[in-house]
């Protein structure tokens, strides 16, 4: 069951409930976890939110588990001083355990009112569904959660954001937009995808002990789906390791085949990126006229010149030997008028990176032949496209859901694909098992021109120095990811444009090492 790569479990509802139904069948009473779980909360409310700030609390609370959870949690906030007011939305459909809670709480004074009295709140506990939810939120209790969004309070969810889909994180009918959501237990799956993050917030997981046997026993041993562990990749997995007596070819020679006319600076960032990885020898293949541009700016790279194309892309590669190079990334500025030198790549038995143009030039070649060329190559291809450019890709699976389209056509193509977004997914065939990692740490400072082409450029180097396709994105997606994040405690969300990022890059490593 445990991925070989620093990452934690997603599982989706059923998965969690046939879990949870072990551990009370092994002997563990619901109120007992109920009560473990409540006290966890409450010590993160308390950290998250002091009470001199937010002594006022409001708890929303549903009707089952979810809802008992949280009036246990106005329990406790109120024996901590807090001015707590509770908002039962569905007394009449309580659960038994959720009903003692309610009848606990109101003997010890805690006030129950209705919805209109919480306005005036510091804080929301959102206790109002669990994970689970099969129908939509409609009547009267969307209208409840409409009006809660609406007052633009501070709201921390429960497990999950109420009314949003456990698997597929979208809302169903209506859903409370949290500030914060405090998970249980093991990650769901659909608070890791990219619909879910208007209504997320700040994610966390609360732990509550769930024995390894019954995970394993859910889960078995072909589990797929993970969240990626940052800081365990940044422990296990950076900076690449290398023998005392290394020298330049043992380190890696990576070929980057980038850049046109018209978008040069793509080029550059690239090369910057992985120089960043360490990569012993780099070679850049950019169209004749940019050869000056580059060689001023990556002196220690082999830049070569090659033919162009009137609209100043490269016409085709000069003779070179592929065979001299640990790996090839292609793509970053190459323009689409390339075919023919994506097609020479393609046909190569070298482990090769498509980004950007590299990928629009592959999708021009139809569907079919694009999963064809993709199955026939002779070694690891990774793509790195945003959700535009799989599309176009892979047309076929649009009616899927984003990770279900990324299982299939990994599943079809025998690639490892990064999809990027603001919960970057990598997926890879691992012993001819798909397996899907989510990178669920990262910022909207990166939503920057030119920040993927630096990306592109530190997988690329991790894979000529030696590091399997799956492994070298992951790893250089929580680089750089977590020195965008760094750097936006100093520079904020608007100060991380590439050139800042790239420089950063490896400063960051080495603070993160000393941490």
């Amino acid at each position: 069951m445990t991925s070989s790569l620093s990452s934690q479990p997603l599982v989706t509802a059923t998965q969690m409930r046939s879990i949870e139904e072990l551990i009370f069948k092994a002997g563990m009473p619901v109120a007992a976890l109920m009560e473990k779980v409540a006290l966890r909360i409450t010590q993160r409310v308390m950290e998250l939110y002091p009470l001199e700030h937010y002594r006022r609390v409001g708890v929303l609370v549903g009707a089952g588990h979810n809802g008992g959870d949280a009036l246990a949690v106005a329990r406790e906030l109120f024996h901590q001083g807090r001015q707590v007011q509770i908002c039962h939305l569905l007394p009449a459909k309580a659960k038994p355990l959720n009903r003692v809670h309610g009848c606990y709480a109101k003997s010890l004074g805690i006030p129950f009112v209705d919805l209109a009295a919480l306005q005036d709140c510091d804080l929301l506990i959102d206790g109002i569904f669990g994970f689970g939810l099969e129908r939509d939120v409609i009547g009267e209790l969307a209208i409840a959660i409409h009006t809660i969004n609406q007052w633009h309070l501070p709201i921390l969810s429960i497990d999950i954001p109420s009314g949003l889909h456990t698997d597929l994180g979208m809302a169903m009918g209506a859903a409370i937009k949290a500030t914060h959501t405090l998970c249980l237990g093991l990650w769901k799956r659909g608070l890791l995808t990219e619909v879910a993050v208007p209504y997320v917030g700040k994610l966390e997981r609360i732990g509550f002990d769930i024995p390894k046997w019954c995970i394993e026993k859910v889960l078995g041993t072909e589990h797929s789906l993970w969240r990626i562990d940052a800081q365990q990749v940044l422990r296990d997995r950076l900076p690449i390791l290398r023998q005392p007596t290394a020298h330049k070819y043992e380190v890696g020679h990576l070929l980057l085949v980038v850049g046109s006319q018209q978008y040069a600076g793509a080029a550059i960032l690239a090369a910057l990126g992985a120089k960043a990885t360490g990569i012993g020898m780099l070679s850049i293949a950019v169209p004749l006229s940019l050869k000056p541009i580059l060689l001023t700016q990556v002196p220690d790279a082999l830049v070569i010149g090659c033919p162009e194309t009137p609209s100043g892309a490269i016409a085709k590669l000069p003779n070179l030997d592929l065979q001299r190079y640990q790996a090839i990334g292609c793509g970053c500025g190459l323009s689409v008028d390339t075919l023919t030198v994506v097609q020479e790549l393609m046909d190569s038995d070298r482990p090769l990176l498509l980004d950007a143009d590299g990928l629009n030039t592959l999708a021009s070649m139809g569907n079919s032949e694009v999963i064809e060329q993709l199955k026939t190559r002779r070694s690891s291809t990774t793509l790195t496209p945003h959700w535009g450019e799989f599309c176009r890709l892979f047309p076929s699976f649009l009616g899927l859901h984003r990770l279900d389209a990324l299982i299939a056509a990994v599943n079809l193509t025998d690639t490892t694909i990064l999809l990027k977004g603001s919960k970057t997914a990598i997926a890879s065939q691992i012993q001819n098992k798909s397996q899907l990692w989510i990178n669920a740490e990262s910022t909207p400072a990166l939503a920057r021109g030119g920040s993927g082409d630096v990306l592109t450029g530190m997988i690329a180097g991790m894979l000529a120095q030696g590091l399997f396709p799956e492994e070298a994105a992951i790893a250089a997606t929580v680089w750089h990811s977590q020195t965008a994040l760094w750097l936006e405690q100093q520079r904020t969300v608007m100060g991380v444009d590439p050139i800042i990022l790239v420089q950063n890059l490896l400063p960051f490593l080495s603070q993160s090492a000393k941490a």
